[in-house]
């Protein structure tokens, strides 16, 4: 301590004299020579002029089904030096991409209209493909200097943006299906030019300047993306003589049905496209925020300040509790005699009832360890998940990254959970004897749970030939991961919990259970509670669920924390006050009832996940889509009932331990 205070003056003495700002200097000469990045986002990139760019696929992807498909799953032009696929994380191959290079060729800052390809006559296989994949409303998702293309359509009046473009459309009364296959792109480009930045000395202290000067670094920023996709009829015969980027002349969007390409046996389809770019105001930092503009910033305010409202419901609820019931009993019990006191405890009720019993080992106490255990890492990973996200370290810039960030700290936090587990398990058996089998159980419990549904999901799947199935190889990453390094961190968590002292019970515990008074009404209460909780949560669920079936981009991580922090304290609030009722109406097997107090939001959330499918998936076609849906479903909401169920338990723990040391009955 003592170096640490001498290393603050030394701190202090710098900050007031010469050597700070000698050290300001050096780096204020050095700032022009380093590089930075932005958050949220990637590093910036600057183009010359007629530099070319090639565009990237995604999968083509589907409200409807849910399925996506590779992008050359369909007969598209293929690019001149092959298909090539581009790496992808951990993040990205669960959530079913797959980028690939596309033959779109951009060169920055001249307008041009191209040909790109002529392809077969279409076959029988081809065409049902086509119109399917077209009646299924499959969008084409490209991407250009990581940007994803978005179009604008009118409905009502109103202006929808949607990110990528049809495979095909089928127009108003009509049966006939026509093909996009010319697209008019619009790149919005912002002049970049190098800066350097000058320091001016004013006497005792220094002053900054930026300016910004045109240097060899200059060049032209992508900030948008943007296309009107159309089908168009070509002249086969004169498309037959030209090659890959020559030269065609522009079109305009939208053309007559008989102008339109039909998709129909024996047509060759001729794919042409237009560029042109747009200087823009918009810097490189907000070039993001067309696609992550938030909508229904009010609804996001009403349900936090719905959630405050419950919050001081249950707090008051709480503050009765304990400032003038429980604190009045100990203060009033305090302040009698040995005798008196003696003759209380014969005429004693409520909760001092169950004093001999209210630490009695659960049933299946094995079972609550191993839960409290994988509660306790999906809790910390979702927080420090979001909080992270919620400060841009997580963009979506950075496909995947969000999910593979929470693999990798729930593997991470496999120590905290065996910790946890194995300590719970040393304070209700006394002994360390089983703690391999407690942290091995951990350890599996919840992963084999998602790795069985998963499994079953990925089958199905592949007899779709979805882009969605994992690859053989994945399995087996995501099997490594787990057994080389989420186990074992797991266990020596465990092997800590062995050393670390066991939480000493206040009070001893009777050889014979006490009679507990018949209640009917306890398990319904219990799941009851967790309505309160679902309260907090059920207008941010709503905005996540669009985000991820209706293809949305879901940004507004900072709203998301504040929630999550609401609802933690909501299902604390709740298991207390359910469990303080359960113990004043003498029953002392509190502690399942004290987990599923709050843990019962995750009911809510699955059967509200049920109603989204029916009420606002409608469009979602398929027993496998939907089984699909209700696989994923299920594993959220496991994953909530066991993290908002360890939240309500320890509370509750918590507040059994305080109460009851405070009694001093024999």
């Amino acid at each position: 301590m003592s170096i640490l205070g001498q290393l603050s003056q030394d701190l202090l003495v710098m900050a007031k004299g010469r050597i700070f700002s000698a050290l300001l200097m050096v780096f204020l000469v050095l700032a022009p020579h380093c590089k930075a990045f932005y958050l949220p986002g990637s590093y910036m990139h600057t183009y010359r002029q007629g530099e070319e760019i090639w565009a990237k696929v995604n999968s083509l992807t589907s409200i409807e089904t849910e399925l996506p498909f590779s992008y050359y799953s369909l007969p598209y032009c293929h690019p001149q030096g092959g298909i090539k696929k581009s790496a992808e994380n951990l993040g990205e191959l669960l959530m079913g991409d797959q980028i690939d290079n596309s033959p779109y060729r951009f060169r920055v800052n001249v307008n041009e209209s191209l040909y790109l390809c002529t392809t077969n006559p279409l076959d029988e296989a081809d065409v049902k493909l086509l119109k399917q994949r077209s009646r299924d409303l499959y969008q084409v998702n490209m991407i250009l200097d990581n940007l994803p293309v978005r179009r604008f359509t009118e409905q009502n009046g109103v202006t929808i943006q949607w990110t990528g473009y049809p495979v095909g459309y089928t127009p108003e009364g009509s049966n006939e299906v026509y093909i996009i296959n010319h697209l008019k792109f619009k790149v919005l480009v912002h002049r970049y030019e190098g800066g350097k930045v000058k320091v001016v000395g004013t006497g005792e202290g220094m002053e900054v300047i930026s300016e910004t000067e045109t240097d060899a670094k200059s060049g032209y920023e992508i900030v948008g993306f943007e296309v009107v996709p159309c089908s168009v009829k070509r002249d086969l015969e004169a498309m037959s003589k030209l090659k890959m980027y020559e030269k065609v002349d522009p079109t305009s969007c939208p053309v007559e049905m008989e102008k339109s390409q039909l998709i129909r046996e024996k047509e060759q389809i001729t794919f042409t496209y237009e560029v042109e770019f747009v200087n823009s105001d918009i810097r490189w930092p907000s070039r993001w925020d067309a696609y992550l503009k938030m909508e229904g910033a009010k609804i996001h305010w009403f349900s936090i300040m719905n959630s405050l409202m419950v919050i001081l419901f249950l707090a008051g609820i709480v503050f009765v509790i304990f400032l003038r019931t429980v604190r009045r009993d100990l203060t009033r019990y305090e302040e009698l005699d040995k005798e008196a006191q003696a003759q209380m405890n014969e005429e004693l009720s409520g909760w001092k009832l169950v004093v001999g019993d209210v630490f009695r080992e659960p049933t299946s106490s094995k079972l609550l360890c191993v839960m409290i255990g994988d509660g306790v890492q999906i809790l910390g990973m979702a927080i420090v998940t979001i909080f992270f996200a919620a400060f841009g370290f997580m963009s979506p810039a950075s496909r995947g990254m969000l999910l593979t960030g929470m693999i990798f700290l729930y593997m991470l936090l496999g120590i905290v959970a065996g910790y946890a587990a194995v300590r719970l398990w040393r304070t209700l058996k006394g002994t360390s004897e089983g703690w391999r089998s407690v942290s091995w159980s951990t350890a599996c419990f919840f992963p084999g749970i998602v790795f069985v549904v998963l499994t079953v999901l990925n089958f199905m799947l592949w007899s779709r030939n979805s882009t969605g199935a994992l690859p053989i190889s994945l399995f087996f990453t995501l099997l490594s991961l787990w057994f080389c390094i989420s186990v074992p961190l797991t266990l020596l968590g465990g092997f800590f919990g062995t050393r670390a002292e066991p939480i000493e019970f206040p009070v001893r515990t009777n050889q014979i259970p006490r009679e507990i008074p018949a209640k009917n009404y306890s398990w319904l209460l219990v799941l009851g509670a967790g309505t309160l909780p679902f309260g907090t949560l059920f207008i941010e669920l709503f905005f996540i669920l669009s985000s991820i079936w209706l293809g949305r981009f879901y940004y507004v991580f900072g709203f998301l924390l504040v929630v999550l922090l609401l609802l933690v304290v909501v299902c604390a609030e709740v298991s207390v006050v359910l469990t303080y009722m359960h113990l004043c109406a003498e029953d002392w097997r509190w502690w399942w009832k004290a987990f599923f107090a709050s843990g019962a939001v995750a009911l809510y959330v699955f059967l509200y996940s049920i109603n989204y499918l029916v009420f606002d998936l409608r469009s979602l076609s398929g027993p496998v889509s939907a089984t699909l849906y209700i696989g994923y479903a299920f594993v959220v909401s496991l994953a909530i009932m066991l993290a908002t169920g360890t939240v309500g338990f320890l509370t509750s723990f918590s507040f059994v331990h305080y109460l009851f040391s405070s009694v001093k009955i024999d």
